[in-house]
């Protein structure tokens, strides 16, 4: 089945990366398979290089609309301190583009991608075409028992962060999104529960993650590791919420058992010092490397020396790392909260449940030693992890997932229609 014509809203959208960025422009390309003319409308700040991807990977079905707020709103958005309250005003920008473009082009469908947050609003919902919100998250929450373990930076976002998740379920027009939504796609199941409880009659869990082919192989090819100490890795921005510090305090009850261990560190944050404090408290300064942030080619390289990512994310709805991790055959120490806890199977890594700090952190110890000790164990894994990202996050399988998401959106509405 294919659509005529689509409308998208990614405000966050550029090729070559991750996280909110990546995904639009993923799902973008996604759209641009299973619809005849796909219109975008997205920020300006984006258009140098989707233009640059363009030039050597066309997409002639795609109408790009570039929009920004005038320059003395956009001071809202510098540091990230009031992003939120920018992109709330760019969208209703947006909201007027997309209306006039509706008149004009009469779209079949409309589907708001990013940002990809449950409790701000998709202010397109409001035109009237089947509506298809996602993927979002952000009903992910940290234990409560794991809050004694964050600085007080950690200890002041999770309360704004709860206060604005509280603000955002009581705005009108969260709420208007979620009626109007014909499917709602969630990336973890605490998330897909807020979604339901705002009204959105139709639920999906969908992993926001997918690669090309090219990818998936490119990945594959790093082979796992036979010589050398045994070394963890972890990837991502330092954050409290990353959990990066339950990673060192397990790795240093590790190393008490097996000295030769190692454990990388690729990102930063704010988190960076006391992370490096905590390695020097605990006497494993030595066994432990903080390399930065890096390029994403020095990413992979640096995970193709390593034998397992450590990923222990107290709120998490994506997971990007985790699935590069899988395709390149290295199991994944995570915590069961979130995104990870459904990108990560059985055997293809150790889920570990997040009752107490302390309970939390011996599980984990006791996955590190496993893997380190049994080789056979890592390659067991390797192969499971491989096959998951192949069947799970592969570009096919995510065209097919879509597909039936449109399918059902375009139905509901006119099976609504017909009542």
């Amino acid at each position: 089945m294919r659509w005529q014509r689509a409308l998208v809203s990614a405000y966050a959208c550029e090729p070559g990366k991750g996280s909110e960025p990546g995904v639009g422009w993923n799902w973008v390309r996604l759209a641009a398979r299973l619809v005849d003319e796909v219109w975008v409308v997205t920020r300006t700040n984006n258009k140098q290089a989707i233009e640059a991807a363009l030039a050597s990977e066309p997409m002639p079905n795609v109408h790009w609309i570039y929009y920004d707020l005038p320059k003395w709103a956009r001071f809202w958005k510098r540091g990230r301190r009031g992003v939120h309250l920018y992109y709330y005003l760019w969208q209703i920008v947006a909201y007027r583009i997309a209306r006039k473009l509706h008149r004009d082009k009469s779209f079949d469908l409309v589907h708001h991608v990013t940002f990809g947050n449950y409790w701000l609003p998709g202010l397109v919902s409001l035109l009237p075409a089947p509506f298809v919100w996602g993927p979002l998250g952000g009903g992910e929450s940290a234990p409560k028992a794991f809050y004694k373990t964050f600085s007080w930076r950690g200890k002041v976002y999770e309360a704004l962060r709860s206060a604005a998740r509280w603000l955002g379920e009581k705005d009108p027009f969260t709420r208007t999104t979620a009626r109007r939504s014909a499917v709602a796609l969630a990336k973890a199941k605490e998330t897909a529960t807020r979604l339901s409880d705002l009204g959105a009659s139709e639920v999906r869990l969908v992993s926001e993650v997918v690669f090309p082919a090219e990818e998936i192989a490119r990945l594959a090819k790093l082979p796992i590791r036979r010589e050398g100490p045994f070394r963890l890795v972890s990837v991502g921005n330092l954050l409290h919420l990353k959990g990066f510090h339950l990673g060192i305090r397990a790795f240093s009850e590790l190393v008490r058992e097996i000295p030769s261990c190692e454990y990388w560190i690729v990102g930063n944050g704010p988190e960076r010092a006391a992370l490096q404090r905590m390695a020097e408290d605990l006497g494993v300064a030595d066994k432990i490397r903080f390399w930065g942030r890096l390029p994403r080619d020095e990413v992979l390289e640096k995970l193709s020396e390593c034998d397992v990512l450590v990923h222990p994310s107290l709120h998490d709805s994506g997971g990007w790392a985790i699935v590069e991790a899988m395709a390149a055959g290295r199991p994944v120490i995570c915590l069961d909260l979130g995104g990870p806890a459904l990108q990560v199977t059985d055997g293809a890594g150790y889920k570990i449940q997040a009752r107490t700090p302390e309970q939390a952190g011996a599980h984990m110890v006791e996955a590190m030693k496993k893997l380190a000790k049994d080789s056979e164990l890592r390659i067991k894994m390797a192969a499971t992890a491989r096959r998951r990202v192949e069947d799970a996050f592969s570009w096919d399988r995510k065209l097919a997932e879509i597909a039936e998401v449109y399918r059902r959106a375009t139905q509901a509405v006119g099976d609504e229609a017909s009542d």
